[in-house]
Order: C-alpha cells, then structure tokens, then sequence
C-alpha cells in the first residue's frame, strides 16, 4: 500500500470517527432571537442542552431548593440532579442557610429547621398568628421570604396572613420560639438582613413598599417604591443587597431602583430588557447583577430573559431564554447561574436551569413540584 493512499484513508477514517463522536454529544440548539426593535441583547449566542452535564464543572456545589407544590425541599447537584429530599411542612417558599449550616424554611404550617448535614428536620416551629388549614400557590397564607441574622441567632420571617394583612416573626434560634412580631407590607416575597444586623427589610410586593425593621426595638419604617406607578405587574419582587447596605429592586425590565434605606431615598437606572423581573443576584464580587426576566406582563412587553448589569460600567447584556424562572443564585467562583422554574405564575415548569455564565451554553435538570427558592451549600 502507498503511504500517501495509506494517509488518506487514515484522515477520512478520523474524520468519520470525528463526526459519530460528536452524535453522541448532547445537542446544543440555539434559541431564538428576538424580533427587530426589542431590547439589544448578547451578541453570543445561547445555546440549550437538555438532560446534559454542564461542561467544566467538576467541582460544584449542593444546591437546596423549595419543592413550592409539594413538602419537600431537595437537594440537587447541578451535574446529576435531585440527590435527596427531605420534608419540611407544606408549599415551603423561602430558604435561609445559617453559618452553622442549620437549614430554615419558611412553610405554610411554619417555620421548619433543618439539619443540612444530616438532612434531616429537627422541628417545625408554628407561627405567632393561627395560619389555619395549609393552602397552596402564589397566595397561600403563611411563611414567604426568610433571612437569619449575621451571627445565626434570629431568624426573620415575612408572614401572609389569612386576613390579607402580613408581619415579620422573629424565630430564636436557640430557644426556638417566636419572640418578636412588627407590621409590615403586603405578601412579603423577599427578606433581607443588613450586614451589620441592625436592619431587616422586608420586599413587600402588594404595597409597592419596603418595610424597615429595628430587630431590638421592633420600630418600622415603610418606605414607598413604585418607580412605575401602582399598575397591577409594577410592583416590587425580590432584592439584593450590596456592601454599602443599598437594596436593588428591578422593575419590569424598565427601570433598576438602588434605594438607600437609612434616608428613603432612591436613585433609577433605565432597563431594556422589557419583560416581567422577579429573582436578583448578585456575583461573588458584587459587581454584576443578574435579573431573572418571566416574560411579557403589564407594561413589559419582551419573553423571558436573564439579564447582566454591570454596576461599574452601567452595561447591560440581556441573555434571552427558553422558559420562565423565578429566583436565582451565583456559583462562589462567579462561573455559573443557577436558575429555579418554579414561577409563581403560569407558565412554572418543574426544573433547575444551569447557566455557564462564560459560554453561554444552559443545562436543564428535572426537579419536581415547582422549584421556588434556592441557596448554595458550600
């Protein structure tokens, strides 16, 4: 045989192998773009790999999330899936992960606390107020958003009432009673604590307001946020805080509020993505902020989307995506997004979303009964 014939079919036999090899690997499809005349979005493309393990993540973290239309929470690994379960106490909404790695949920019947090493629960502590039989969905009466204090001590829950009005409860976390109960907006989807632990906000979505809560004195302060007006989608979801103790609130993909809680003050930046915004995070160096996009709502017009703002330069990257989410956390190396497809409204799948936040590329996991919150356990 001649060495020249001999090399030649040695490349059409690489190149073949080349091609099987490459049917054999999860099929990243391009999504749409959008229509001419919406908001500019990334110039790299997304690109969608069901069932698939994200690529270079070798060492990633236990993610925990709320099963909302179940009594469990699960904890996932992003590169396999749902790994376990455990049952805290019915539509479990917020999550809030302490420094000695006790687990609380806030849930229908209370507020449940949960050993992450032994994955299991310890207790379920009743709220204050009688919540009455549990119930389910976006309105449900009981626990919403939930934070636990700097030094692990208190744990702050926003609580819907039955009679439509809604309070913060204060959990001590060595007693394990309520000690403490403030007024506070409406349907509180989202509770913060500030880094010095003098402070906790609650993000109170049907009064368009940001309560302010002295956690010794028990003294509010309600802090009217409604950039775009009372319209029915214009209202406040979730918030992230950053170092110098501001609160950022998105609104309908039109307008960023930084709003100083000690004056009351707030500043806007435009937005173009255009579309209905609930779950906020920031990276682990504070400088880029993601916005969970649902889709057009009200006013908003554009699908769902992620959106990326620079804080330092004002730039704005909007990622379209294939489905609804509603919260969503960042990898402590910055790499990766991790998105939760429990959307409050229709349109809700029972998923976790995988953003390699460098390629571009998503992953989707199975995850049942509606995903709602998440936290990283590092």
């Amino acid at each position: 045989m001649k060495p020249t014939y001999f090399f030649a079919q040695l490349l059409l036999l690489l190149l073949a192998l080349a091609g099987c090899t490459s049917m054999l690997r999860p099929q990243a499809t391009a999504l749409p773009t959008p229509a001419t005349g919406t908001p500019s979005v990334s110039t790299r493309p997304v690109a969608i790999a069901l069932d698939a393990k994200p690529i270079g993540q070798a060492q990633s973290p236990t993610l925990i999330v709320t099963n909302a239309q179940a009594r469990q929470i699960s904890f996932v690994d992003p590169t396999q899936g749902v790994i376990e379960q455990v049952e805290v106490g019915a539509a479990p909404w917020g999550l809030a992960l302490a420094p000695d790695h006790r687990l609380y949920v806030a849930t229908a019947e209370g507020i449940a606390v949960v050993d992450v090493r032994e994955r299991k629960r310890l207790v379920l502590v009743p709220y204050r107020t009688a919540i009455g039989e549990p119930q389910w969905g976006e309105y449900r009466p009981g626990g919403m958003g939930i934070a636990v204090s700097p030094d692990g001590r208190q744990v702050y829950v926003g609580v819907y009432l039955p009679d439509r009005s809604s309070q913060l409860e204060i959990l001590d976390t060595l007693q394990l009673t309520i000690t403490g109960v403030a007024p506070i907006g409406v349907r509180p989807f989202d509770v913060l604590v500030s880094k010095d632990g003098r402070q906790i906000f609650t993000i109170d979505h049907d009064s368009y307001t940001v309560t302010v809560i002295d956690p010794l004195t028990l003294q509010t302060r309600t802090l009217a946020v409604a950039p775009l007006g009372n319209g029915a989608f214009d209202k406040p979801h979730y918030a992230a805080l950053d170092s110098a103790g501001r609160l950022w609130l998105p609104y309908q993909g039109q307008t960023l509020v930084t709003l100083d809680p000690i004056s009351g003050q707030f500043t806007t930046t435009a937005l173009t993505a255009d579309t209905h915004q609930h779950g906020v995070a920031f990276t682990p160096d504070g400088r880029t902020l993601l916005i969970v996009g649902t889709g057009a709502a009200g006013g908003a017009q554009s699908g769902t989307n992620l959106t990326l703002f620079d804080r330092q330069t004002m730039a704005e990257e909007v990622l379209p995506l294939a489905r609804p989410h509603e919260k969503v956390v960042v990898s402590p190396d910055g790499r990766w997004a991790y998105l939760t497809g429990g959307y409050l409204l229709p349109g809700g799948w029972d998923g976790l979303t995988v953003l390699d936040l460098q390629s571009h590329i998503l992953t989707e996991l199975a995850v049942p009964d509606r995903p709602l919150d998440v936290v990283l356990l590092r």
